[in-house]
């Protein structure tokens, strides 16, 4: 089953409400931040930031603020070994050993940087000690590199080709590899042929101490906070010095929906299609549920759609970016704690767009427009939301309110019908509107034929003790 196109106006839906969404989100989370962009074709369709940039200091975060986003590097790296292959500087096949000398002659050598894009090289992921991901030790310079893969090292752990077996050591592998093929460092090649020719001002491959300012803190997760009965600690930069290809790149949600544009089919700024083809088709499949692994790209079917991308995670960060290639739109959120929902709300925005896709929006959406809103009464939030042209029912402080959604069907100027969702909810009965002297939407009554007000009304009768003394009257007013 393939998708429906997903329109600009379909993508636009979503992001409305994603920005809606996400702001509860947020605070039921409990993550210190969450930035967020979506954006189809060139256009930005929505850029927002909640919660706190640093904890300790109560420091609001921006759209503007820099995170780490760590495994996003290796997006970035597969898009420099893709534009030396098509420049004729290397090959995909080459083996590795053809470019790091120190490795002739290894099982690892042998692999080729095919091998090496698609995780199929059999190498180890960290090497034998890891704690540079506790910030123990610093992150292996180009010489340790060499030497936890080289010959006696025990790094190819698997034969080459066996299975798909993520490594960070392969892609610091291929950072040296452009660094031969193309006589520039890392961090010169990211800046020249990929951030440069973007506008990509926001974005570096390295920990850069001159614009420590810029970036939103890291911080510990909310499992260790509450064994110590404290608040969540922020996190020391690192560098990640041979290790940048694989982790070390940094960002925003908008650099990052810009840089996933240039991976849409038909975009040629940094690839050809041939190229972006070869770097989006399966490499191994079922690597997890629903999820492939392509040359430097997660591969995810969200319901009917294929998407591609990458996610991070990093000692006090956690990112995703996904895309569509061929309807041209991305979403990416970016959040400053090592347990942050990064990935769990990027797709539920995905599955946003896919709702406002099923059935197409009417010329005048005005007639459903009229019955939208976020309400409020004792067990929670209500949202109506119009995505497409369909109305929907959905909770905002669920993970995926998209999961069994409810739908309503107008029926008349002050009447829904609810469809959809489980047997557990009130299908086939109304939801029935009270409307305002000024056609605002005074109360309705809801699932489980409840009572629910506008959200600010709620909140300030209950401010006021009216709410609680279960008096309906007061709560409208």
């Amino acid at each position: 089953m393939t998708a429906p196109t997903a329109t600009a106006a379909a993508v636009a839906d979503a992001a409305r409400y994603a920005g809606q969404w996400l702001e509860v989100q947020q605070r039921l989370t409990r993550v210190p931040g969450v930035q967020v962009a979506v954006a189809h074709g060139d256009d930005l369709l929505l850029s927002r930031a909640y919660g706190l940039a640093d904890v300790a200091a109560g420091t609001a975060l921006t759209t503007r603020h820099l995170f780490r986003v760590a495994s996003h590097s290796k997006m970035f790296t597969a898009t420099a070994v893709l534009q030396l292959a098509e420049a004729g500087l290397l090959r995909l096949d080459d083996p590795v050993e053809s470019w790091l000398a120190p490795l002739t002659g290894t099982p690892l050598g042998a692999a080729s940087l095919r091998d090496l894009l698609g995780h199929g090289a059999g190498v180890s992921r960290d090497s034998t000690d890891g704690d540079f991901w506790q910030l123990f030790a610093p992150f292996p310079d180009a010489e340790r590199l060499l030497a936890v893969t080289g010959p006696g090292s025990g790094a190819p752990i698997r034969p080459v080709a066996e299975r798909f077996k993520y490594s960070n050591l392969g892609f610091g592998l291929l950072g040296q590899v452009i660094e031969a093929a193309s006589g520039l460092t890392f961090g010169e090649y990211v800046r020249a042929r990929i951030a440069a020719p973007l506008g990509l001002e926001a974005t570096g491959s390295e920990w850069d101490p001159a614009r420590a300012a810029q970036f939103a803190t890291g911080h510990t997760g909310a499992a260790t906070a509450a064994a110590q009965d404290s608040p969540r600690q922020g996190i020391d930069p690192i560098d990640t010095r041979a290790l940048a290809p694989a982790t070390g790149v940094y960002s925003t949600a908008e650099d990052l929906v810009r840089f996933a544009a240039a991976h849409y089919l038909g975009d040629s700024r940094l690839l050809s299609d041939a190229a972006k083809r070869r770097m989006q088709h399966s490499e191994w499949s079922a690597v997890r549920d629903g999820e492939d692994y392509g040359l430097g790209v997660i591969l995810t079917t969200i319901g009917a759609r294929r998407t591609v991308g990458h996610s991070g995670g990093f000692p006090g960060y956690i990112t995703r970016t996904i895309l569509d290639p061929v309807d041209r739109f991305a979403v990416s959120v970016l959040t400053n704690a090592i347990d942050g929902p990064a990935g769990a709300l990027a797709a539920t925005i995905v599955r946003f767009v896919n709702l406002a896709t099923e059935v197409p929006a009417p010329h005048d959406v005005a007639g459903l427009d009229r019955f939208t809103g976020r309400f409020a009464n004792l067990w929670g939030l209500l949202d109506v939301v119009r995505l497409g042209g369909r109305l929907y029912a959905f909770d905002p402080a669920a993970g995926d309110p998209t999961d069994h959604p409810v739908h309503l069907t107008v029926e008349d100027d002050s009447t829904l019908r609810i469809g959809g969702g489980t047997g557990y909810g009130s299908f086939g009965e109304a939801f029935e509107y009270t409307w305002a002297p000024d056609g605002s939407v005074a109360s309705l009554r809801a699932d489980s034929a409840q009572s629910v007000f506008p959200v600010d009304a709620y909140r300030a009768a209950q401010a006021s003790g009216d709410v609680v003394t279960g008096s309906k009257r007061n709560a409208t007013h």
